[in-house]
């Protein structure tokens, strides 16, 4: 598939969730990055913010399966994976397969579930298959997680150990609408639920062959790539920083970047696009000190001072 076709597709798939999802473009991108680069994306808000309105429209605008399960404290690693069942009727062991069995799954309110439930995702998130009882499964492609967490509430919950936050791509703040746009949401839905009418624009294979070819149709220079592993060495060596980014989320932000150039309309990264991912890549993976956690969306400020230390290359090409 060539560029051209790889924005296109993300075209039609924005506008479509743009049906339902009013104003958020930035969030709306930061999905199509995540699923065009492999990726599995985490959104964080407040409820009633869109999160799983946005993953649904996402699902209707894509022909393929889709599965949401409510993380729940109850919930057991074998309601994700699957479990070894007796059949009694043919005298022998079945395997059931559990909510991860599908190309979209939206794992609603993650952090409510036990981390032993939460650990099941790690397997199935890195590399696309699940072992149960020694035998291992592998899941359909593609295949995506779309995980909403509510960072307010405490009580109940339990926070997304660092090995889990690594697996994501990305991770988005949804925010508050403007005033324009509170004001357009109660008249789209006043009457009915835009979501009802969203038809699939694109098919599973679409996504399949968007994810073979990208990374071969976006030139990264040698100066690129030396800034990212640049900004990524900045994050082990900050002051605020206890764990800084690793080798992997240096890999995470080049696909995120190559995406990026995609949807901007061209073949090469720029030190712009990387600049423009470094936030929703970086940001669960930094690790702060606790005097620094203090402050809201510190992780933020560090990174802008990163941003800002670090030598930009002159050339995007």
């Amino acid at each position: 598939m060539e560029i051209k076709e790889i924005r296109s597709l993300c075209d039609k798939i924005r506008t479509n969730i743009s049906r339902v999802i009013v104003g958020k473009e930035d969030v709306i991108d930061q999905f199509l990055i995540a699923l065009i680069a492999e990726g599995h994306i985490l959104l964080e808000d407040v409820p009633g913010t869109g999160k799983t309105m946005l993953a649904k429209a996402a699902s209707k605008s894509i022909d393929c399966e889709f599965k949401r399960i409510q993380f729940t404290p109850d919930l057991l690693p074998t309601d994700l994976t699957g479990v070894n069942f007796y059949n009694q009727k043919k005298g022998e062991f079945e395997f059931r397969p559990g909510a991860v069995f599908t190309n979209l799954l939206l794992a609603d309110e993650i952090n409510r579930a036990t981390p032993r439930t939460q650990s099941a995702l790690l397997e199935c998130m890195e590399e696309r298959q699940v072992t149960i009882d020694g035998e291992t499964h592998k899941l359909a492609a593609p295949f995506m997680v779309i995980a909403t967490q509510n960072p307010v509430e405490t009580q109940g919950t339990f926070p997304l150990p660092e090995a889990q936050l690594d697996r994501f791509l990305i991770k988005v703040d949804m925010g508050y609408p403007e005033t324009s746009e509170g004001v357009e949401i109660l008249r789209r839905f006043r009457q009915s639920n835009p979501l009802n009418d969203i038809q699939a624009v694109a098919t599973a294979q679409d996504i399949i062959d968007a994810r073979a070819s990208y990374a071969s149709k976006v030139h990264v220079s040698d100066d690129v790539l030396t800034y990212i592993v640049r900004i990524a060495e900045a994050t082990r060596k900050h002051n605020d920083v206890i764990l800084g980014v690793s080798p992997r989320g240096t890999q995470a932000l080049l696909r995120a970047a190559q995406v990026k150039a995609i949807l901007s309309g061209r073949d090469f990264v720029s030190p712009d696009d990387v600049k423009a991912v470094v936030m929703p890549v970086f940001g669960h993976r930094v690790i702060l000190k606790s005097s620094a956690r203090i402050k809201k969306d510190q992780y933020r400020v560090v990174l802008e001072n990163i941003l800002s230390t670090t030598d930009v290359p002159t050339e995007g090409k």
